[in-house]
C-alpha cells in the first residue's frame, strides 16, 4: 500500500491530467449555471411584472378615474413634421454639353452653406478636353480663312478675265478683222478697176483673153477675201463673243459660289470655336444671384445616392448642381395625413418650432396640394398631401433642410367646454360620457365639436364642474346606454340594385327608333343601296315583311326612312302591349328573342302591331 501511495505521489503527469480534467468540467458547468440563474431572474421578473400589471388593471377597472369638466380657450390643431426650404430657389445648372455621351467631372466645389454674391465661382469643371478641342478648332478656322482668301482671289480673277476679254481681246480681234475687211475692199476695188482697164484694152485688141480671165480671177479672189473677213467679224460679234461671255460668267458664278460656300464654312467653324470657348467659360459655374449654397444632391428610391456634389462627381448637361435659396423667403413643406388634409385651408395661422431657433416662429398656410405625394416602395398605402407654410420674418439662423414642427390652427374657440378624448364613449354614431352623480353614475349623451390630439369640445349634454370618467370602456356596467336603432339601408340598396344602368347617349335614329339604330338597319336591309327598302328586301326580316303593306304609307312599293321609323315605333308599341311577345327587332336589326314554342318569324305579332 505504501508503494502504491508512493507511486501515486511520484507521478506528477497523472496528477496534472486529473487537475486539467477537473478544471475542464468546472469550466463547462459555469455557462450552464449562469444560464439557469438568468432564466430564474427573467421568469421571476416576468411573473412580478404580470402580477403588478394585473393588480394595476384590477385597481384601474375597479376604480374609475375622474376628470372635472372645464371651460376655456380651445385650439383645434393639426400637428405635423416638415422640412424648411426656400420658396424662391435659384437653380444653378450645368451648361457644359456632354462629350461622348458622358458628363463633365467636378474639379473643385465651394463648401455647402457658404453665402455667396452674384458672380462668385461655385464650382469648376474639368475643361481639359475642351482645351484640346479649342486648339484643333483654331487650326481648322485658320485653314478655312485661307480657303476663303483663295476663293476671293478666284472671283476677282474671273471678273478681271471677263473685263479683259470685252475691253482687250474682243476689241483687238474685231479691229484686226475690220482692218482685213478694209484691205479686202481696197484690193477688190483695185481688182475691179484692173479688170475694167483690161476689158477696154482687150476691146482694142491689145490684151489676150487669158489676161482678161486672170483679172477676173483676181476680182473673185478679192471678193472672197472680203466675204471671209466680213463672215469672221459676224461670227466674232454674234457667236464667239456670246460664247466667251457665257464661259466667263460661268467662271465668275462658280468662283462666287465656292466663295460663299467657303465663307459659310468659315462661319460655321468660327461658331464651333465660339461654342467651345463658351463651354470652357461655362466650366466655371458662377452664382446667378446672392444666396446660400445648397448642394442639389439626389438620393435614389432605395437609399442609394444617385448624385452627390463633390470633386470627381460627373455632372450631366442641364443637371441642377446647386440651389441658391433666398433666405428672406423661407417656408416649411409638411406632409399631412389624408385623414386630416380636408381640415386645412389656405390662410390658416401656424406656429412653427425649429430646433435651431429658441422661440417659436409664426406662419400661414399658403398652399395645399390637391394631389398626394408619391409613395416609397417600403411605405404604406396611406396617402399624404403636401402643405406649404410660409414663415413670417424668418430669422437668419434657419437653414434649408432643417426639421420643423408645424402646428396648424384649424379653429380657435375663445370659450368652449372641453373634456379629454378618453372620456368619450362612441357607439353606432352616438357619443356618451359617464358622469358622477352623487354616490351613483349617470350616462349622458353629448354632441361633440372640434377636437385635437388630447381634448374634444362638447356643444351640449354636460355642464362645467361635473366629473366624467376617463376610462368608460372599463366601466360599461355602470353605463346605461339607450337602445339605438340602426339605420336600415337595405331597402335603399335593393332599390339601387333594381334600377337600370343609365343609358348611353343615343343618336337621332336610335332615339326615333326607340333605341334601335335605324340607320344601320336601313343600310343592312337596303342591299341595292338606293335609299329605300323594297318588299323583296324586307323579306329578310319576318316582322317587317308581314307588316309591309301597312308600313308603306304612300303605297309606292318601297319604305323610306320615315316610313321605316313609324313602322318600328308601332312594332315596339305592339310588343310592349303584348306580354311575352317576341319578334320585335333588336337594336342591330335582328330578332330580339324567341317566345316559347316557336321562332319570332312564325308569329304574326308584328303584323298586328302595324295595323
Amino acid at each position: 500500500m505504501k508503494s502504491l501511495r508512493f507511486s501515486s505521489r511520484s507521478n506528477p503527469t497523472a496528477q496534472t491530467v486529473r487537475n486539467s480534467n477537473s478544471r475542464r468540467r468546472r469550466g463547462a458547468a459555469r455557462p450552464i449555471l449562469i444560464a439557469l440563474i438568468a432564466a430564474t431572474l427573467v421568469g421571476g421578473g416576468g411573473y412580478y411584472w404580470w402580477k403588478m400589471r394585473a393588480e394595476s388593471t384590477a385597481s384601474t377597472e375597479g376604480k374609475p378615474i375622474l376628470e372635472q369638466i372645464s371651460k376655456g380657450p380651445f385650439d383645434h390643431i393639426v400637428l405635423e413634421q416638415g422640412e424648411v426650404e426656400s420658396s424662391s430657389n435659384n437653380e444653378v445648372k450645368c451648361e457644359v454639353k456632354g462629350r461622348g455621351g458622358s458628363g463633365t467631372p467636378i474639379l473643385t466645389v465651394i463648401p455647402e452653406g457658404t453665402f455667396v454674391k452674384k458672380g462668385d465661382i461655385l464650382c469648376e469643371l474639368d475643361s481639359s478636353a475642351l482645351d484640346q478641342e479649342a486648339k484643333n478648332q483654331r487650326i481648322i478656322v485658320s485653314a478655312a480663312e485661307s480657303t476663303v482668301i483663295s476663293s476671293e482671289a478666284a472671283v476677282s480673277k474671273a471678273e478681271i478675265a471677263r473685263q479683259e476679254y470685252l475691253e482687250g481681246t474682243y476689241l483687238t480681234e474685231r479691229k484686226t478683222i475690220l482692218s482685213e475687211i478694209s484691205i479686202a475692199k481696197q484690193n477688190l476695188r483695185k481688182a475691179e478697176l484692173s479688170l475694167q482697164s483690161a476689158e477696154r484694152l482687150a476691146a482694142k485688141g491689145t490684151l489676150k483673153p487669158l489676161q482678161i480671165e486672170a483679172e477676173q480671177y483676181a476680182v473673185q479672189n478679192a471678193q472672197s477675201t472680203l466675204e471671209s473677213a466680213e463672215a469672221r467679224l459676224r461670227v466674232l460679234d454674234e457667236l464667239t463673243k456670246a460664247k466667251m461671255l457665257v464661259q466667263l460668267d460661268s467662271d465668275i458664278a462658280t468662283a462666287k459660289a465656292k466663295l460663299d460656300s467657303d465663307r459659310n464654312t468659315l462661319i460655321e467653324e468660327k461658331e464651333k470655336l465660339d461654342e467651345i470657348l463658351t463651354q470652357m467659360a461655362a466650366c466655371q459655374i458662377k452664382a446667378p444671384a446672392d444666396g446660400q449654397v445648397v448642394y442639389a444632391n439626389k438620393v435614389g428610391s432605395r437609399g442609394g445616392s444617385d448624385f452627390v456634389v463633390e470633386p470627381g462627381a460627373v455632372v450631366r448637361e442641364q443637371q441642377t448642381v446647386f440651389l441658391l435659396p433666398d433666405p428672406s423667403k423661407m417656408q416649411v413643406k409638411a406632409k399631412v395625413n389624408e385623414s386630416r388634409i380636408t381640415l386645412i385651408r389656405e390662410g390658416m395661422p401656424v406656429k412653427i418650432r425649429v430646433g435651431a431657433v429658441e422661440n417659436e416662429l409664426l406662419g400661414r398656410v399658403v398652399k395645399v396640394n390637391k394631389y398626394a405625394e408619391p409613395g416609397n416602395w417600403w411605405g404604406s398605402n396611406v396617402k399624404e398631401y403636401a402643405v406649404f407654410v410660409q414663415i413670417v420674418d424668418p430669422p437668419e439662423t434657419i437653414r434649408t433642410g432643417m426639421t420643423a414642427e408645424v402646428r396648424i390652427f384649424v379653429e380657435q374657440i375663445p370659450e368652449a367646454i372641453q373634456i379629454p378624448i378618453l372620456a368619450v364613449y362612441e357607439t353606432k354614431g352616438h357619443h356618451f360620457v359617464l358622469v358622477k352623480s352623487g354616490d351613483g353614475w349617470e350616462t349622458k349623451p353629448i354632441k361633440i365639436g372640434a377636437a385635437n390630439e388630447k381634448f374634444i369640445t362638447v356643444d351640449t349634454g354636460i355642464e362645467v364642474g361635473e366629473e366624467v370618467v376617463l376610462n368608460p370602456r372599463n366601466h360599461l356596467a355602470k353605463m346605461d346606454i339607450p337602445v339605438i336603432e340602426e339605420t336600415d339601408d337595405r331597402e335603399q340598396l335593393a332599390r339601387i340594385a333594381a334600377e337600370p344602368l343609365p343609358a348611353a347617349a343615343k343618336t337621332d335614329s336610335q332615339s326615333a327608333g326607340g333605341g334601335m339604330d335605324l340607320s344601320g338597319m336601313m343600310q343592312r336591309i337596303d342591299t341595292d343601296s338606293d335609299g329605300k327598302i323594297s318588299k323583296t328586301e324586307a323579306s329578310s326580316m319576318g316582322p317587317l315583311a308581314a307588316g309591309f303593306p301597312q308600313a308603306d304609307g304612300n303605297q309606292d312599293g318601297f319604305l323610306d326612312m320615315g316610313e321605316l321609323t313609324k313602322a318600328m315605333q308601332k312594332l315596339r308599341a305592339a310588343r310592349e302591349r303584348t306580354p311575352g311577345a317576341e319578334g320585335a327587332p333588336g337594336p342591330d336589326g335582328g330578332p330580339a328573342g324567341r317566345a316559347p314554342g316557336g321562332s319570332s318569324a312564325d308569329r304574326p305579332i308584328g303584323a298586328r302591331g302595324l295595323q
